[in-house]
């Protein structure tokens, strides 16, 4: 199954047969302080530099949230939307909790882009479907409903067939719907990595879509998160995930190693081209702040 996102001129194909695919994280002001800061500012040549870094080390889909409070985020996002669709070719994912800040980024990106995102909750799956609809876009499902995110893999995946009866009914493909199990820091639940990866097998069995993860979040609040990030991911690809929102500058090299290791890059000419990329960039990086 091929979900398949396409920007000014860029088409992106994400598959369980395909290479992983790197969502790059960083335009989202959340713990940001100086991307917050250049938003409120006006100051979107900030968050341009940030797609443009984030391209550089691998991501393929860029993710947007100007999520500030106060902020005028319908005109921020048609603007920000513009400014990156004309200095690069890459599919876009607009992130937003606000249907109305989805509509603006959707009619601003070009292609089809990918929402960020509905859940099982009766409230978003009536709002933001028919937006997806719309447009033409695809949307990652959050495995959460109006109970909360449920405690276990098989609860999980009840979600996920609910969000994608609904689509179905909205006129969404299955292949235009890419489920998220929920990544939760095993810093507060010893059984959080688990159960996400628990979730990624039965939904690769039961349904075969795509899955998302934000990886980064299972080692929030522990010591040497890089390790377990790396880990972790690594886990979930040889599970079945098959896209991630994440740092590509700390990760790609980990799923195109994952890559390379289940036999998705012929004679490891991905693996070591982006080992050749990565050294160069650090040296660049290194002379800069040197």
């Amino acid at each position: 199954m091929h979900t398949i996102l396409r920007g000014k001129t860029k088409e992106v194909v994400i598959g369980h047969d395909l290479p992983f695919v790197m969502i790059g994280e960083k335009i989202n002001p959340t713990g940001r302080k100086k991307l917050a800061a250049a938003l409120t500012e006006g100051n979107l040549d900030y968050a341009l530099e940030l797609a443009v870094n984030q391209v550089s080390w691998g991501a393929e889909v860029l993710d947007i949230n100007v999520g500030v409070p106060g902020l005028d985020e319908v005109s921020v996002v048609t603007r920000l939307v513009q400014l990156i669709s004309s200095s690069m070719d890459i599919p876009l994912c607009l992130d937003s909790a606000n249907p109305q800040v989805l509509a603006a980024g959707l009619a601003a990106a070009p292609g089809k882009p990918l929402v960020n995102s509905v859940s099982g909750e009766e409230a978003k799956l009536d709002t933001i479907l028919p937006l997806v609809k719309e447009r033409g876009a695809a949307v990652i499902g959050l495995t959460m409903d109006d109970k909360g995110i449920p405690k276990t893999p098989e609860e999980r995946v009840a979600v996920a067939e609910k969000i994608l009866e609904r689509a179905a009914k909205a006129g969404i493909s299955i292949e235009d719907v890419i489920i998220d199990p929920l990544v939760l820091t095993v810093g507060s639940d010893s059984k959080a990595a688990l159960v996400t990866l628990q979730t990624v097998e039965l939904l690769r069995k039961e349904f075969g879509t795509n899955i998302n993860l934000g990886a980064s979040n299972v080692s929030f609040g522990l010591p040497e998160r890089s390790t377990i990030n790396q880990t972790f991911l690594t886990l979930a690809i040889q599970m079945g995930a098959t896209c991630s929102i994440t740092d590509p500058s700390k990760l790609g090299a980990t799923a195109k190693a994952a890559d390379m290791l289940l036999g998705r890059d012929d004679n490891s000419i991905r693996y070591l081209k982006y080992y050749r990329l990565a050294e160069k960039l650090r040296a660049s990086e290194a002379e800069k702040g040197g």
